[in-house]
């Protein structure tokens, strides 16, 4: 804009380079972070301490069949989905409304956690699932739904990875470690719908993988909530 002498071009980079600023600042407070350590702490790098670069040596991880799974579902009282940046990756938004849709008709009681990060921005998820007419009212943020886990029967991870890592809570060598995120491991039951056992973006393993209450469903997120659906009809 200046080498042009253009106002409106300056207008709008200033604008742009504003909003840039302000999301990086949101997502650096959602995740309980400095900007100074976002941009310089080294993120997921291999020096992350005893819950990053180790891995999963000696561990073992639980996995289940779509038809077992939707019988939990099926039979549960109360369910939380934990939607993540996987759920948007398959455009599986439709289906993981199907699917509640479908729990909902059996009596289940069906909520969406949301965190602040999930996804690549603020809000993400929302839009995300709005799209998908996924009524309002069962989008929860953090703060509302963190206290109903422990009440919940199962936590459905669909897609997401770090925002409900224990590592937050219990590694202070861990570069998430003081990072808000889901209590999805007060659930009575955690369904974690990854593609493989690949971390999340912090680079880092995910504790809660190797819970005993955790039971894995491996697959595009899409894919698998097709098959839950078809799999919950028939139960």
């Amino acid at each position: 804009g200046f080498v042009l002498g253009n106002f409106a071009l300056i207008v709008a980079g200033t604008l742009v380079g504003a909003s840039g600023t302000l999301l990086t600042k949101l997502m650096s407070d959602a995740m309980g972070r400095s900007l100074g350590n976002v941009l310089f702490g080294a993120f997921g790098a291999a020096t992350a301490g005893p819950a990053g670069a180790a891995g999963a040596e000696g561990k073992s991880v639980r996995s289940g069949s779509p038809e077992d799974i939707a019988t939990l579902l099926a039979y549960s009282r109360k369910v939380i989905i934990v939607p993540g940046y996987g759920l948007a990756v398959a455009q599986g938004q439709h289906a993981v409304r199907e699917l509640a849709d479908e729990l909902e008709k059996r009596g289940v009681e069906v909520e969406y956690a949301i965190h602040p990060v999930a996804g690549r921005m603020p809000g993400h998820m929302n839009v995300l699932l709005a799209e998908a007419n996924v009524p309002h009212d069962q989008l929860k943020e953090m703060d509302q739904i963190n206290d109903e886990f422990k009440s919940a029967d199962v936590a459905l991870v669909v897609g997401a990875n770090d925002v409900v890592n224990p590592a937050a809570h219990n590694s202070p060598g861990s570069p998430i470690y003081g990072m808000p995120i889901l209590n999805a491991d007060e659930a009575k039951n955690i369904v974690f719908m990854k593609r493989s056992m690949r971390p999340g973006f912090a680079g880092i393993d995910n504790e809660l993988l190797y819970d005993p209450k955790t039971v894995m469903l491996f697959g595009d997120a899409k894919d698998s909530l097709m098959k839950l659906v078809a799999a919950v009809k028939a139960a």
